[in-house]
């Protein structure tokens, strides 16, 4: 039977016209909550009504928590096979998909006490399209604490560890979906990338992670973070199946406002079509500025570039040489000041879509996850204290810049960003690709549970100077393995013009084919 809100009482009226700092006595007070009683006969027609959700085509059993011995890397929250349709392009591909995406039926945690329990009644639009494609979905692969971080060890069910090196993070915050790869369990998983998530993982792990140009892929159905950086896109064992996985998920979705007027009519369906076409006579930039990077955080002892990296990276760029390529030396001067505008950006946004937006943020037009807002508007008040120590960092920071700066700063660096993409499309106008390392080190240690907070922090934030500042411009971008240095991964970051994301792929096919990079 329908409920709808209740009318406020005097005492809480005051309340909010306080907050506003509005002047006001009991029978003001009196007077308005008698107006209010229009939105209130409003709010009991809406909840009479039927809300229009994202269709659930496949059947599926609830699935299970895998048992440690069976999850040896933490890789997987959540295990449930959903077989789709058995035809198109990921058929007899198994996929993982990251749990901050709705999986009707299944829990999704997003790697925090606070979603604990939450139980999703759509699927994300990605997850049908995937199924649609003949893939087979195998569960929900676990990820960093709301997915604020770019290391693995904020997870609430503890640290996702590197198959590799298990005492070394995986990255963040798409690590399960990585390490799911990594142990074999898994061709293809699902990853979000706001400043990083994709490519910091597949960088520090040795697969391939694709951040697609800003609005290509559906965004529906998943955990917005902060709604002009958000991004989803696939995570795969080799360049082809990164190619799958992206034809399968790509194109318009009128329930994404992130799409709306953006994607070309003539957008490229099958991006399997990059494969086997190499590198000869593209034109590669090489960005200095993505070499060589100092602490990122000003003076704090964190680190920087490490120079094995840089070489790796440089050893890569002239094997394309040699495959044909025209290889340059380039300058961004404005690299450094894309860092600092994303972080403001992304803090003050990400507070208000996701921890104050309840999940959904506000004011936009798309669909509308009502039933995990409910989740996350009751659970957060009660669970607030369960956040990680990088998620209350992002609480507090973004509230302080919000209130005591009345927004002034993320208006500002809103304001300059297109000065930064364009700076980007200059470069992008004289040579195909840009290419950089993905992080500028390799896997770092996994800190102990009684580590000091700063070292927490620290490492949640170390590596993205080259992987955020193409989230603010939305540019596509993929991390591809480049070779290997004390049994750690190396990724090479390579960037593209808006909505080439083919080129992208085209040329990580051509480091992947210049030999294995695990001997480089």
């Amino acid at each position: 039977m329908p409920v709808g809100a209740n009318l406020p009482s005097v005492a809480r009226v005051l309340e909010i016209a306080d907050s506003f700092g509005i002047d006001m006595n009991v029978d003001d007070a009196a007077l308005y909550r008698g107006f209010m009683q229009g939105v209130i006969n409003s709010s009991r027609r809406v909840d009479a009504m039927t809300e229009d959700k994202p269709e659930v085509k496949y059947p599926r059993t609830t699935g299970f928590r895998p048992m440690p011995e069976d999850n040896p890397y933490n890789a997987w929250y959540w295990r449930s096979e959903i077989k789709g349709s058995g035809k198109g392009i990921l058929k007899g591909l198994k996929v993982g998909i990251k749990d901050a995406v709705c999986v009707a039926g299944l829990p999704m945690m997003n790697g925090s006490r606070v979603f604990e329990g939450y139980v999703p009644d759509v699927d994300a639009t990605i997850v049908t399209r995937i199924l649609d494609a003949g893939g087979t979905i195998l569960g929900k692969t676990n990820c960093e604490d709301m997915s604020f971080s770019g290391a693995s060890h904020t997870n609430a069910l503890g640290p996702i560890r590197n198959p590799h090196k298990p005492t070394h993070s995986v990255g963040g915050s798409s690590g399960g979906s990585a390490a799911a790869i990594v142990a074999g369990d898994c061709e293809l998983t699902t990853g979000g990338d706001q400043g990083g998530s994709i490519r910091i993982p597949a960088s520090w792990t040795g697969i391939v992670g694709h951040k697609p140009t800003y609005g290509l892929v559906p965004y529906t159905g998943a955990m917005m973070i902060e709604m002009t950086m958000d991004h989803v896109g696939p995570m795969a064992d080799n360049v082809e199946n990164c190619a799958r996985l992206l034809s399968a998920m790509a194109g318009p979705d009128p329930l994404d406002p992130r799409q709306r007027g953006v994607i070309p009519k003539n957008y490229v369906k099958d991006y399997t079509t990059a494969i086997g076409k190499g590198c000869k006579g593209l034109k590669i930039g090489v960005l200095e500025e993505g070499f060589g990077i100092p602490d990122p955080w000003g003076d704090t002892g964190m680190p920087g570039s490490e120079k094995v990296v840089d070489k790796k990276v440089r050893e890569a760029i002239a094997r394309l040489k040699k495959k044909g390529a025209s290889v340059t030396k380039v300058s961004n001067p404005r690299h450094e000041d894309a860092f600092h505008l994303w972080n403001i950006i992304i803090l003050e946004g990400s507070t208000a879509f996701m921890l104050k937006g309840n999940g959904v943020g506000t004011n936009w037009a798309g669909f509308y996850n009502s039933q995990l807002l409910d989740n996350v508007a009751k659970s957060a008040k009660s669970r607030i204290n369960d956040l990680s120590v990088v998620a209350k960092l992002v609480l507090l920071a973004g509230e302080y810049m919000q209130n005591d700066y009345y927004g002034r700063y993320h208006a500002k660096a809103q304001n300059i960003r297109g000065q930064i993409t364009r700076s980007y499309d200059e470069l992008l106008a004289k040579y195909d690709v840009l290419i950089m390392p993905s992080t500028p080190m390799r896997a770092t240690k996994i800190p102990d549970n009684d580590a000091p907070t700063e070292e927490r922090v620290g490492t949640a934030l170390s590596m993205i100077q080259n992987t955020a500042c193409i989230n603010l411009t939305g540019h596509p971008a993929i991390s591809v393995p480049c070779g290997m240095s004390d049994g750690l991964p190396v990724g090479l970051q390579i960037v593209g013009k808006h909505f080439d994301d083919l080129t992208v792929l085209q040329v990580a096919d051509a480091v992947e084919k210049c030999g294995n990079w695990k001997n480089m």
